[in-house]
């Protein structure tokens, strides 16, 4: 992310900024999902906070301009605040007794995608001749774990 948003002039106070519109979105929007979740079911928020994911990184990956990429961060990380409504299917799913192993399999899906993705992005932006719009696009959901 950092080197995408040099291709596009911005300064290191700039990437610090893109680099915390993610989570601070994801702050914003945890709470918010998980109302709406219990308002309208866990589904149903699932399935919103992926197509949000897909917009996000579709929003990347056609960036050609920095706004751009705040907006798709912004987006992506409100729509990606939906751990805590995984973790709701997870608890509402599960006895007592196997909520420890369900709770444990979204830990060790997220610790997996921190492993995998940084290797897929390499081998997007090698095999692209390091094109910044093509780590978003190829293939987005091995990027992050997102469970629906």
């Amino acid at each position: 992310m950092p080197l995408y948003a040099t291709s596009f002039g911005s300064d290191a106070f700039t990437i610090g900024l893109l680099g915390a519109a993610y989570p601070v979105m994801q702050f914003i929007g945890a709470p918010l999902l998980g109302r709406l979740s219990d308002r309208y079911g866990r589904r149903p928020i699932l399935l919103i906070s992926q197509v949000g994911t897909l917009i996000g990184f579709l929003m990347l990956g056609f960036a050609h301009a920095l706004w751009l990429l705040f907006l798709a961060r912004l987006v992506d990380g409100l729509s990606g605040a939906n751990i805590s409504t995984a973790q709701a299917v997870i608890s509402d799913s599960t006895t007592e007794k196997t909520r420890t192993q369900g709770l444990g399999l979204i830990g060790a899906a997220f610790g997996l995608g921190f492993i995998i993705g940084p290797i897929i992005a390499f081998a997007s932006l090698a095999l692209s001749g390091n094109n910044y719009h093509v780590p978003p696009l190829w293939p987005p959901a091995s990027r992050r774990y997102r469970s629906c």
